[in-house]
């Protein structure tokens, strides 16, 4: 297991397009209180981890930026829950945006990303990940896959 290395499409075009077609930007917010549409600056990253997981690359390390690296354990749970599902994962449309969502937990934000398959579009998988924040910016930690 490796990580490609390219960056998907819609990492690379547009999640820097996003901001062209919205009258508001999405920023980071501490708010324990509601989930809140995930914010553009974690977008690329998050991009990044499904396209490599959509593309059976699950021991992500440090090849991406801003993300914890996975151990050998972790990827192998990951994959063996993706392949179970039974469907082929696919890199995030701009649609994931509208559903995944973000909540601050008073020492980070917990991340949920509706991932999406093409069999079925959306599908009821998502990645679940903490997200704190650190000198240079934020740490993503990916917890896990799996169906809430």
């Amino acid at each position: 297991m490796t990580y490609i290395k390219k960056r998907s499409v819609y990492c690379a075009f547009l999640v820097p397009n996003m901001l062209k077609e919205k009258s508001i930007l999405i920023s980071v917010i501490k708010d324990s209180e509601n989930e809140n549409p995930v914010p553009e600056v974690w977008r690329a990253v998050f991009c990044d981890i499904v396209y490599a997981f959509s593309h059976r690359n699950y021991l992500i390390n440090s090849t991406i930026p801003m993300v914890n690296a996975l151990t050998v354990n972790e990827a192998q749970y990951i994959e063996s829950y993706i392949e179970s599902y039974g469907e082929k994962l696919t890199e995030l449309p701009i649609e994931a945006w509208e559903t995944s969502i973000y909540l601050w937990m008073g020492d980070h934000w917990s991340v949920m990303i509706d991932l999406w398959t093409l069999g079925e579009g959306r599908s009821d998988l998502v990645l679940s990940a903490k997200v704190f924040e650190s000198s240079n910016g934020y740490i993503v930690n990916i917890d896990m896959v799996y169906v809430p």
